[in-house]
């Protein structure tokens, strides 16, 4: 059995139109939300043993601030093809986490983190910006996930409910 966290990432600026949308920076309450979402699971002694990010800046800073937030020493690792990844780029950026991690996070972006839930779950959520997902797979290899693999939802966190 594996474990899948996926957060999107936190609230982002709209201020200045003329940012591209992959260079869009955090809010301030975005930095806040982040940062929660890591103590948060920190608190329930939940770590994920690798992160897999999206190469937007909004994403890199969510990344950042949980990591600091729960003490995570492991590696981040950025990827571009996970922004505004579909769900068959989330599975396949997952099936190449190391062998030895029995949990991987995924910070990402909608419609595909929503997607890809309901994809594992069959659960239909809504991850509004610094949600997190928390799925078992059961799959004892990362290799082996797809979308085939019946995943549970365990439990779902949301700025709004801490």
């Amino acid at each position: 059995m594996k474990k899948i966290f996926l957060m999107r990432h936190a609230k982002s600026s709209w201020k200045d139109s003329n940012i591209p949308d992959h260079d869009r920076p955090l809010k301030k309450k975005g930095e806040k939300d982040a940062k929660a979402m890591g103590k948060m699971l920190k608190g329930k002694k939940l770590s994920p043993d690798v992160i897999l990010c999206s190469s937007a800046k909004r994403a890199k800073q969510t990344a950042a601030l949980f990591k600091d937030a729960i003490s995570f020493d492991g590696k981040i690792e950025f990827d571009d093809k996970l922004y505004m990844a579909e769900v068959s780029d989330l599975i396949t950026a997952i099936k190449k986490a190391p062998k030895k991690a029995k949990s991987v996070m995924v910070i990402g972006h909608n419609p595909g983190l929503e997607a890809l839930l309901q994809t594992l779950t069959g659960k239909v959520e809504t991850l509004p910006t610094s949600s997190i997902a928390y799925i078992s797979v059961p799959v004892d290899e990362w290799s082996d996930l797809s979308v085939d693999v019946d995943g549970k939802l365990k439990k779902l966190w949301r700025p709004k409910d801490l």
